[in-house]
């Protein structure tokens, strides 16, 4: 019964978009003592979607939007800012959150192709949770836009993206690759931009997928903007 009663008050809890800022665990909570738990003891990964406990993640259907996925390790890291990411041979998460976009093909009810679906991780002070999460979402059309536009600006470095997306600055960079295997977002932020590796804390950072591979983009609070959690692009 006290299970029940915590899952009940949990369910009150996440009906709130982004969750509630006064309980900044409850995505840790749903990971560690649901999730894992169930795929361990049941073979079920309920409530979450995905459990891969060889690889330490979970997925999880965010409760805004339609479309909207939450991929978040088993291990209780906190963010872009948490030195375990960057470590040497740590699970590269972004290349599991592009690999679990079918979960927004299925509601979608449609293959999105990949220029329209990105992965996004927020700064420390525009997230509402401490349990690392990357966001699985489609693209805002009008960012699409953009960065068709602009696409022949965006080199194998980083360098400052011509326009602002959501009114705001980004870096960009371009992975010519087919996934993201062997290129680490994370780690191309923290060693690619002048003195992010000591400050990634203030970086938010988007994933968006590209006909020949990949557009990284790095800026400054909530790179969860660039995302419509209303999937216009499927329609």
């Amino acid at each position: 019964m006290v299970r029940l009663a915590g899952a009940v008050a949990l369910c009150a809890m996440l009906a709130a978009p982004h969750y509630a800022a006064a309980d900044a665990d409850a995505l840790w909570y749903i990971v560690n003592e649901q999730c894992v738990p169930d795929q361990q003891q049941f073979h079920s990964p309920k409530p979450c979607d995905q459990v891969d406990l060889a690889a330490g993640y979970v997925v999880l259907k965010d409760r805004v939007g339609d479309t909207q996925f939450l991929l978040m390790p088993t291990a209780h890291i906190t963010g872009i800012e948490s030195p375990e990411i960057l470590a040497p041979g740590s699970p590269n998460y972004w290349n599991a959150a592009w690999q679990a976009r079918h979960f927004v093909d299925e509601r979608a009810h449609r293959t999105m192709p990949p220029e329209t679906i990105s992965l996004a991780v927020n700064s420390a002070d525009a997230r509402t949770q401490n349990q690392l999460h990357i966001h699985i979402d489609c693209l805002r059309l009008d960012v699409q836009a953009a960065l068709r536009e602009h696409a022949g600006d965006i080199g194998t470095a980083w360098g400052l993206f011509p326009a602002k997306l959501s009114g705001h600055d980004y870096m960009a960079m371009r992975i010519d690759r087919p996934d993201l295997g062997d290129a680490n977002p994370f780690v191309l932020l923290a060693d690619g931009i002048p003195g992010a590796r000591a400050d990634m804390a203030q970086y938010t950072l988007v994933v968006v997928g590209d006909p020949g591979g990949f557009v990284l983009l790095a800026g400054h609070g909530s790179g969860e903007e660039l995302q419509d959690h209303a999937c216009a692009a499927a329609h």
